[in-house]
Protein backbone atom coordinates (compact mmCIF):
# COMPACT_ATOMS: atom_id res chain seq x y z
CA UNK A 1 0.00 0.00 0.00
CA UNK A 2 1.09 3.61 -0.37
CA UNK A 3 0.38 7.22 0.50
CA UNK A 4 -0.90 9.58 -2.22
CA UNK A 5 0.38 13.16 -2.28
CA UNK A 6 -1.13 16.05 -4.23
CA UNK A 7 1.24 18.99 -4.66
CA UNK A 8 -0.67 22.12 -5.72
CA UNK A 9 -2.48 20.24 -8.50
CA UNK A 10 -4.48 22.19 -11.07
CA UNK A 11 -6.53 21.09 -14.07
CA UNK A 12 -7.58 23.61 -16.70
CA UNK A 13 -9.41 22.39 -19.80
CA UNK A 14 -9.47 25.62 -21.82
CA UNK A 15 -7.67 28.95 -21.46
CA UNK A 16 -9.89 31.51 -19.78
CA UNK A 17 -12.21 28.93 -18.21
CA UNK A 18 -12.47 28.42 -14.47
CA UNK A 19 -10.11 25.59 -13.45
CA UNK A 20 -11.83 22.25 -12.96
CA UNK A 21 -9.44 21.73 -10.03
CA UNK A 22 -7.30 24.49 -8.49
CA UNK A 23 -4.68 24.56 -5.76
CA UNK A 24 -5.30 20.99 -4.63
CA UNK A 25 -2.74 20.10 -1.99
CA UNK A 26 -3.26 17.11 0.29
CA UNK A 27 -1.63 13.91 1.51
CA UNK A 28 -3.67 10.71 1.77
CA UNK A 29 -1.98 8.57 4.41
CA UNK A 30 -0.95 4.99 3.71
CA UNK A 31 -4.01 2.83 4.47
CA UNK A 32 -6.41 5.78 4.82
CA UNK A 33 -9.99 5.84 3.48
CA UNK A 34 -10.43 9.35 2.07
CA UNK A 35 -13.70 10.58 0.55
CA UNK A 36 -14.04 13.42 -1.95
CA UNK A 37 -17.55 14.89 -1.83
CA UNK A 38 -19.32 17.81 -3.41
CA UNK A 39 -21.97 18.76 -5.98
CA UNK A 40 -21.78 17.88 -9.67
CA UNK A 41 -19.01 19.81 -11.40
CA UNK A 42 -17.03 20.49 -8.21
CA UNK A 43 -13.89 18.71 -9.49
CA UNK A 44 -13.96 15.55 -7.37
CA UNK A 45 -14.07 13.06 -10.25
CA UNK A 46 -11.46 15.05 -12.19
CA UNK A 47 -9.18 14.81 -9.15
CA UNK A 48 -9.67 11.03 -8.98
CA UNK A 49 -9.06 10.66 -12.72
CA UNK A 50 -5.78 12.55 -12.36
CA UNK A 51 -4.65 10.00 -9.76
CA UNK A 52 -5.64 7.22 -12.15
CA UNK A 53 -3.80 8.78 -15.08
CA UNK A 54 -6.98 9.27 -17.12
CA UNK A 55 -6.44 13.04 -16.89
CA UNK A 56 -3.09 14.85 -16.80
CA UNK A 57 -2.74 17.88 -14.47
CA UNK A 58 -2.12 21.23 -16.10
CA UNK A 59 0.32 21.95 -13.27
CA UNK A 60 1.42 20.44 -9.98
CA UNK A 61 2.49 16.91 -9.09
CA UNK A 62 0.92 13.65 -7.88
CA UNK A 63 3.01 11.15 -5.95
CA UNK A 64 2.08 7.55 -5.08
CA UNK A 65 4.32 5.89 -2.52
CA UNK A 66 6.78 8.77 -2.90
CA UNK A 67 7.09 8.23 -6.66
CA UNK A 68 6.08 11.04 -9.02
CA UNK A 69 3.40 9.54 -11.30
CA UNK A 70 2.06 12.82 -12.70
CA UNK A 71 2.72 11.89 -16.32
CA UNK A 72 2.91 8.12 -16.12
CA UNK A 73 0.31 6.04 -18.00
CA UNK A 74 -2.37 4.32 -15.87
CA UNK A 75 -0.79 0.88 -16.20
CA UNK A 76 2.40 2.09 -14.51
CA UNK A 77 0.74 3.65 -11.44
CA UNK A 78 -0.15 0.52 -9.43
CA UNK A 79 -3.77 1.60 -8.95
CA UNK A 80 -7.14 -0.12 -9.44
CA UNK A 81 -10.31 1.80 -10.21
CA UNK A 82 -13.95 0.85 -9.60
CA UNK A 83 -16.38 2.74 -11.83
CA UNK A 84 -20.01 3.79 -11.49
CA UNK A 85 -21.14 1.60 -14.41
CA UNK A 86 -19.24 -1.60 -13.33
CA UNK A 87 -17.45 -1.81 -16.74
CA UNK A 88 -17.68 -5.61 -16.87
CA UNK A 89 -17.10 -7.60 -20.05
CA UNK A 90 -20.60 -8.95 -20.92
CA UNK A 91 -19.30 -12.02 -22.76
CA UNK A 92 -17.06 -13.13 -19.88
CA UNK A 93 -18.05 -15.06 -16.76
CA UNK A 94 -17.47 -13.66 -13.29
CA UNK A 95 -14.25 -15.67 -12.99
CA UNK A 96 -13.04 -14.47 -16.39
CA UNK A 97 -13.82 -10.83 -15.60
CA UNK A 98 -11.90 -11.04 -12.35
CA UNK A 99 -8.89 -12.80 -13.84
CA UNK A 100 -8.57 -10.92 -17.13
CA UNK A 101 -6.15 -8.20 -15.97
CA UNK A 102 -3.93 -10.78 -14.29
CA UNK A 103 -3.73 -12.80 -17.50
CA UNK A 104 -2.69 -9.70 -19.43
CA UNK A 105 0.09 -9.14 -16.90
CA UNK A 106 1.42 -12.65 -17.33
CA UNK A 107 0.57 -14.15 -13.95
CA UNK A 108 0.74 -17.93 -13.70
CA UNK A 109 -2.48 -19.93 -13.76
CA UNK A 110 -2.02 -21.06 -10.17
CA UNK A 111 -1.45 -17.50 -8.89
CA UNK A 112 -4.50 -16.27 -10.81
CA UNK A 113 -6.68 -19.04 -9.36
CA UNK A 114 -5.38 -18.29 -5.86
CA UNK A 115 -6.10 -14.55 -6.06
CA UNK A 116 -9.48 -14.91 -7.76
CA UNK A 117 -10.63 -17.61 -5.34
CA UNK A 118 -9.63 -15.51 -2.31
CA UNK A 119 -11.39 -12.39 -3.64
CA UNK A 120 -14.52 -14.36 -4.51
CA UNK A 121 -14.64 -15.83 -1.01
CA UNK A 122 -14.20 -12.37 0.54
CA UNK A 123 -17.05 -10.90 -1.53
CA UNK A 124 -19.44 -13.85 -1.41
CA UNK A 125 -19.12 -14.48 -5.14
CA UNK A 126 -18.02 -18.13 -5.09
CA UNK A 127 -21.47 -19.53 -6.14
CA UNK A 128 -21.61 -17.17 -9.15
CA UNK A 129 -18.21 -17.67 -10.78
CA UNK A 130 -19.59 -19.28 -13.94
CA UNK A 131 -22.35 -16.73 -14.50
CA UNK A 132 -22.31 -13.94 -17.06
CA UNK A 133 -22.92 -10.36 -15.82
CA UNK A 134 -26.45 -10.32 -17.28
CA UNK A 135 -27.41 -13.09 -14.84
CA UNK A 136 -26.34 -11.04 -11.80
CA UNK A 137 -28.07 -8.36 -9.75
CA UNK A 138 -26.69 -4.84 -9.62
CA UNK A 139 -25.10 -5.48 -6.25
CA UNK A 140 -23.47 -8.68 -7.47
CA UNK A 141 -22.08 -6.90 -10.53
CA UNK A 142 -20.56 -4.25 -8.30
CA UNK A 143 -19.01 -6.99 -6.18
CA UNK A 144 -17.42 -8.42 -9.33
CA UNK A 145 -16.01 -4.97 -10.12
CA UNK A 146 -14.61 -4.84 -6.59
CA UNK A 147 -13.17 -8.33 -6.96
CA UNK A 148 -11.48 -7.40 -10.22
CA UNK A 149 -9.76 -4.55 -8.36
CA UNK A 150 -8.84 -6.66 -5.31
CA UNK A 151 -7.06 -9.41 -7.27
CA UNK A 152 -4.59 -6.88 -8.65
CA UNK A 153 -3.43 -6.05 -5.09
CA UNK A 154 -2.77 -2.42 -6.04
CA UNK A 155 -1.09 0.27 -3.97
CA UNK A 156 -4.23 2.44 -4.16
CA UNK A 157 -7.92 1.73 -4.78
CA UNK A 158 -9.96 4.45 -6.53
CA UNK A 159 -13.78 4.52 -6.43
CA UNK A 160 -15.74 6.81 -8.75
CA UNK A 161 -19.35 6.97 -7.44
CA UNK A 162 -19.56 3.16 -7.47
CA UNK A 163 -22.96 2.89 -5.74
CA UNK A 164 -25.01 5.54 -7.54
CA UNK A 165 -26.67 3.01 -9.87
CA UNK A 166 -27.96 0.87 -6.98
CA UNK A 167 -31.25 1.15 -5.11
CA UNK A 168 -31.30 2.54 -1.56
CA UNK A 169 -31.22 -0.84 0.23
CA UNK A 170 -28.39 -2.14 -1.93
CA UNK A 171 -26.39 1.07 -1.45
CA UNK A 172 -26.49 0.55 2.32
CA UNK A 173 -25.34 -3.07 1.92
CA UNK A 174 -22.53 -2.16 -0.46
CA UNK A 175 -21.35 0.68 1.76
CA UNK A 176 -20.91 -1.87 4.55
CA UNK A 177 -19.18 -4.24 2.11
CA UNK A 178 -16.61 -1.62 1.10
CA UNK A 179 -15.98 -0.56 4.71
CA UNK A 180 -15.39 -4.19 5.69
CA UNK A 181 -13.12 -4.60 2.68
CA UNK A 182 -11.04 -1.60 3.75
CA UNK A 183 -10.76 -2.91 7.30
CA UNK A 184 -9.70 -6.32 6.00
CA UNK A 185 -7.14 -5.10 3.46
CA UNK A 186 -5.84 -2.01 5.24
CA UNK A 187 -5.55 -0.47 1.79
CA UNK A 188 -5.29 3.17 0.72
CA UNK A 189 -8.67 4.09 -0.77
CA UNK A 190 -9.92 7.31 -2.37
CA UNK A 191 -13.67 7.39 -2.85
CA UNK A 192 -15.69 9.96 -4.83
CA UNK A 193 -19.38 10.60 -4.18
CA UNK A 194 -21.95 13.40 -4.38
CA UNK A 195 -23.88 11.74 -1.54
CA UNK A 196 -22.97 13.33 1.78
CA UNK A 197 -24.48 10.38 3.69
CA UNK A 198 -22.01 8.05 1.97
CA UNK A 199 -19.21 10.46 2.76
CA UNK A 200 -20.12 10.77 6.45
CA UNK A 201 -20.55 7.03 7.02
CA UNK A 202 -17.54 5.78 5.04
CA UNK A 203 -14.71 8.28 5.19
CA UNK A 204 -11.99 8.46 7.83
CA UNK A 205 -11.42 11.95 6.45
CA UNK A 206 -13.60 13.90 4.04
CA UNK A 207 -12.61 16.51 1.48
CA UNK A 208 -15.51 18.84 0.65
CA UNK A 209 -15.09 20.49 -2.77
CA UNK A 210 -16.93 23.23 -4.63
CA UNK A 211 -16.13 24.90 -7.95
CA UNK A 212 -12.79 23.14 -8.20
CA UNK A 213 -11.50 24.13 -4.78
CA UNK A 214 -11.22 22.41 -1.42
CA UNK A 215 -13.61 23.93 1.11
CA UNK A 216 -12.64 21.83 4.13
CA UNK A 217 -10.74 18.66 5.03
CA UNK A 218 -11.79 17.04 8.30
CA UNK A 219 -13.02 13.93 10.04
CA UNK A 220 -16.80 13.40 9.68
CA UNK A 221 -17.82 14.60 13.15
CA UNK A 222 -15.56 17.66 12.99
CA UNK A 223 -16.99 18.50 9.58
CA UNK A 224 -20.53 18.22 10.92
CA UNK A 225 -20.00 20.14 14.15
CA UNK A 226 -17.49 22.74 12.94
CA UNK A 227 -18.07 23.53 9.25
CA UNK A 228 -15.46 25.94 7.92
CA UNK A 229 -17.92 28.03 5.91
CA UNK A 230 -21.56 28.33 4.88
CA UNK A 231 -21.11 26.08 1.85
CA UNK A 232 -19.96 23.16 4.02
CA UNK A 233 -22.68 23.91 6.59
CA UNK A 234 -25.32 23.76 3.88
CA UNK A 235 -23.94 20.73 2.05
CA UNK A 236 -23.19 18.42 4.98
CA UNK A 237 -26.16 17.21 7.02
CA UNK A 238 -29.73 16.21 6.17
CA UNK A 239 -31.48 18.54 6.60
CA UNK A 240 -28.64 21.08 6.36
CA UNK A 241 -27.65 23.53 9.07
CA UNK A 242 -29.96 26.51 9.62
CA UNK A 243 -28.26 29.78 8.68
CA UNK A 244 -29.43 32.98 10.39
CA UNK A 245 -28.52 36.49 9.18
CA UNK A 246 -26.27 38.77 11.21
CA UNK A 247 -28.23 40.42 13.99
CA UNK A 248 -30.59 37.54 14.73
CA UNK A 249 -28.35 35.89 17.34
CA UNK A 250 -25.03 37.74 16.98
CA UNK A 251 -23.23 40.31 14.88
CA UNK A 252 -22.27 37.59 12.38
CA UNK A 253 -24.17 35.08 10.33
CA UNK A 254 -24.91 32.09 12.53
CA UNK A 255 -25.41 28.40 11.90
CA UNK A 256 -27.35 25.97 14.08
CA UNK A 257 -28.19 22.32 13.39
CA UNK A 258 -31.91 21.37 13.45
CA UNK A 259 -31.40 19.01 16.40
CA UNK A 260 -29.98 21.87 18.46
CA UNK A 261 -33.30 23.72 18.54
CA UNK A 262 -36.03 22.60 20.93
CA UNK A 263 -39.69 23.66 21.09
CA UNK A 264 -40.93 24.96 24.44
CA UNK A 265 -44.09 23.12 25.49
CA UNK A 266 -45.57 26.05 27.40
CA UNK A 267 -44.02 28.87 25.36
CA UNK A 268 -42.15 30.32 28.31
CA UNK A 269 -38.69 31.59 27.49
CA UNK A 270 -39.05 30.65 23.83
CA UNK A 271 -38.71 32.63 20.59
CA UNK A 272 -41.94 32.82 18.63
CA UNK A 273 -42.10 31.19 15.19
CA UNK A 274 -44.82 29.88 12.90
CA UNK A 275 -45.03 26.36 11.50
CA UNK A 276 -44.86 26.21 7.70
CA UNK A 277 -45.07 22.43 7.18
CA UNK A 278 -44.15 19.20 8.98
CA UNK A 279 -42.35 16.04 7.84
CA UNK A 280 -43.20 13.00 9.99
CA UNK A 281 -40.52 10.37 9.39
CA UNK A 282 -41.46 7.85 12.08
CA UNK A 283 -38.33 7.93 14.22
CA UNK A 284 -38.24 11.71 14.06
CA UNK A 285 -40.21 14.77 12.96
CA UNK A 286 -38.87 17.74 11.01
CA UNK A 287 -40.78 20.92 11.78
CA UNK A 288 -40.28 23.58 9.11
CA UNK A 289 -41.04 26.98 10.61
CA UNK A 290 -40.47 30.65 9.91
CA UNK A 291 -38.57 32.54 12.62
CA UNK A 292 -38.13 36.29 12.16
CA UNK A 293 -38.57 35.81 8.43
CA UNK A 294 -35.95 33.05 8.23
CA UNK A 295 -36.94 29.47 7.20
CA UNK A 296 -35.90 27.28 10.14
CA UNK A 297 -35.92 23.50 10.54
CA UNK A 298 -36.30 21.82 13.94
CA UNK A 299 -35.56 18.11 14.37
CA UNK A 300 -37.65 16.44 17.09
CA UNK A 301 -37.52 12.77 18.21
CA UNK A 302 -40.52 10.56 17.44
CA UNK A 303 -43.89 12.00 16.46
CA UNK A 304 -44.76 15.67 17.02
CA UNK A 305 -48.31 16.86 16.42
CA UNK A 306 -47.57 20.37 15.16
CA UNK A 307 -49.67 21.78 12.31
CA UNK A 308 -49.12 24.43 9.60
CA UNK A 309 -49.94 27.91 10.83
CA UNK A 310 -49.41 26.99 14.49
CA UNK A 311 -47.42 29.34 16.72
CA UNK A 312 -44.48 27.61 18.40
CA UNK A 313 -41.70 28.81 20.67
CA UNK A 314 -38.10 27.89 19.88
CA UNK A 315 -35.33 27.29 22.38
CA UNK A 316 -31.99 27.32 20.51
CA UNK A 317 -28.93 25.79 22.14
CA UNK A 318 -26.68 28.84 21.81
CA UNK A 319 -23.65 26.83 22.89
CA UNK A 320 -23.89 24.84 19.62
CA UNK A 321 -23.99 27.87 17.33
CA UNK A 322 -21.31 28.33 14.66
CA UNK A 323 -20.44 31.85 13.48
CA UNK A 324 -19.41 32.62 9.92
CA UNK A 325 -17.53 35.67 8.67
Amino acid sequence: MAAVEFQNVEKLYAKGDRPAVAGFGLTVADGEFLVLVGPSGCGKSTTLRMVAGLEIPTSGHILIGGRDVTRLPPKDRDIAMVFQNYALYPHMTVAENMSFALKLRGFTKSEIEKRVSAAAETLGLTPYMKRLPKALSGGQRQRVALGRAIVREPAVFLFDEPLSNLDAKMRVEMRAEIIRLHNRLGATMIYVTHDQTEAMTMGERIVVMNEGRVQQVARPLDLYERPANEFVAGFIGTPPMNIFPAGVFSGRRTGLRPEHIAIADDGSGGLEAEVDFVESLGSETLVHAVFRGVPTVVRLPGFAGHRPGEKIYLRPDTGKMVEFA
